[in-house]
């Protein structure tokens, strides 16, 4: 059964503007493992968007609710390249308050959008 579903876009050129005015920004959105590539270099501008866009997603797909942490959510990709959410903390107790079992996540970026959906299944 599906519980929610969230969808949103993030202009990537905006979102480089914004991190690079408030640097300290990319620490309350994404932890190490999503800031950074396997090489130790920090991801490229439209990676980042995609996540902080599916973070957006995901807490729509939650109803958003007030109080969640962006850190208590983190997007990975498997080693098949399928993006994945996992979740922790405020994120993860709303999920359980609604029945969240599984979650759904698809990204993707071109002519400047990124864009994200999550699918919260229960």
């Amino acid at each position: 059964m599906i519980i929610g579903v969230g969808i949103d876009v993030a202009e990537i050129d905006r979102f480089a503007a914004s991190i690079e005015r408030t640097p300290g920004m990319l620490r309350r959105l994404f932890v190490d493992d999503e800031l950074l590539l396997p090489s130790g270099e920090r991801r490229g501008d439209a990676s980042l968007a995609a996540r902080f866009a599916a973070k957006e997603a995901l807490a729509k797909a939650l109803g958003a609710p007030g109080g969640l942490l962006w850190t208590d959510a983190e997007v990975y990709v498997e080693e098949t390249g399928q993006p994945r959410l996992r979740v922790c903390g405020t994120v993860a107790a709303r999920a359980a308050e609604l029945g969240v079992k599984n979650w759904h996540v698809s990204l993707s970026h071109d002519a400047g959008v990124a864009s994200a959906v999550v699918i919260a299944e229960g």
